[in-house]
């Protein structure tokens, strides 16, 4: 096996590329428009206002349901989804898969939690809001599940479909969860949402640069090599 081959194949084609370079500008457009509106405010808009009613009636008061359903996108159940998709990439032979899915994960909930909550300072009962850290969390992995199974031909598209629908839907369900629990506002969710995108997207952009692939090739190489010492 060669050492490219220990990588896997590249994670975007070249059209794919373009499509997700334009996607980041929009994404990143997103998440400064809403942190402009959202700066330093402890209320709902009138947008928030009109989603989190209907998204709270909606659960009908079952909190219970709703700390479930939002479990998946914080603490050890994240970890878990997490790491069950890295293993998986390592099992296929998809090492930048791998450092994909970890990668988008970390590097997202770090930006929101340690960057742009307190930049924007928007609170909701106390507590800084801006964006959701639990939708960035599901969104990145959701993102990175469908640069992962994206086909490279009509083979196995459904199989794709599927996997990617119900990464999605998942990430939707934790959305609604942590509005219906009135921990965050509904676009304190749309900026999640394009954070743990993007960062997926961009991460995915720069581990099929040759630099990148060239470093992930040869600390996989290392790491066989003393697993057969």
């Amino acid at each position: 096996m060669g050492r490219d081959g220990r990588v896997g194949r590249p994670l975007m084609s070249g059209r794919s590329r373009a499509r997700a370079a334009s996607l980041l500008l929009v994404l990143a457009a997103v998440v400064v428009v809403l942190g402009a509106l959202a700066f330093h405010q402890s209320r709902a808009g009138s947008l928030d206002r009109a989603v989190d009613a209907a998204v709270i009636a909606g659960y009908g008061g079952h909190a219970a349901a709703a700390v479930w359903l939002a479990a998946p996108g914080a603490g050890l159940p994240a970890a878990l989804c997490t790491a069950a998709v890295a293993l998986a990439c390592l099992a296929a032979g998809r090492t930048n898969g791998a450092v994909l899915a970890v990668g988008a994960v970390c590097l997202s909930v770090g930006a929101v939690e340690w960057v742009l909550k307190p930049l924007v300072g928007r609170t909701y009962d106390g507590f800084l809001a801006f964006p959701s850290g639990h939708t960035t969390t599901v969104f990145a992995l959701a993102a990175s599940v469908g640069v992962l199974v994206h086909p490279s031909s009509t083979h196995g598209a459904w199989r794709s479909r599927t996997a990617v629908a119900a990464a999605v839907v998942l990430a939707c369900v934790v959305a609604s969860a942590v509005i219906a629990l009135r921990w965050h506002y509904f676009t304190d969710t749309v900026a999640g949402a394009a954070v743990g995108v993007g960062t997926a997207t961009g991460l995915a952009l720069v581990l099929d640069t040759p630099v990148a692939r060239g470093l992930i090739a040869r600390a996989a190489s290392r790491v066989q090599g003393r697993q057969g010492a």
